[in-house]
């Protein structure tokens, strides 16, 4: 899968880069990219509450310790719903025992007539 895949960001035409975020978030980015990524923010409604709802977050030395958590769960999801997937699925040749199965019925059927109109 690629990181397009993993981005739940609507309407994102720019993605911010999720160090810098962190960064942005501890103070540690110089005046213009700090501007830069107000912009962005500014302009996109989901990021503008993914932020304020970070900013909440009280230890924010934590934060990359959450976002690996999150996105080890998010893996391990996606590796379950994959999984249930394969199971549904029919093996590779299933088309080959349907045709079996068909022909077989087919004999069956054509001896049970075949009987029948000799009796």
């Amino acid at each position: 899968m690629t990181q397009e895949s993993f981005d739940i960001s609507p309407h994102s035409d720019k993605n911010i880069d999720a160090d810098k975020l962190l960064d942005y978030l501890n103070d540690r980015l110089p005046a213009a990219e700090k501007n830069e990524i107000e912009k962005l923010i500014a302009g996109n409604d989901f990021v503008n509450d993914a932020i304020e709802g970070l900013k909440h977050v009280k230890d924010k030395k934590k934060l990359q310790a959450y976002v690996d958590q999150l996105n080890q769960e998010l893996h391990n999801h996606l590796q379950k719903k994959k999984l249930r997937r394969e199971k549904k699925r029919l093996p590779e040749y299933s088309w080959i025992y349907i045709t079996i199965i068909l022909i077989l019925s087919i004999c069956i059927l054509g001896y049970l007539v075949i009987r029948q109109f000799l009796h």
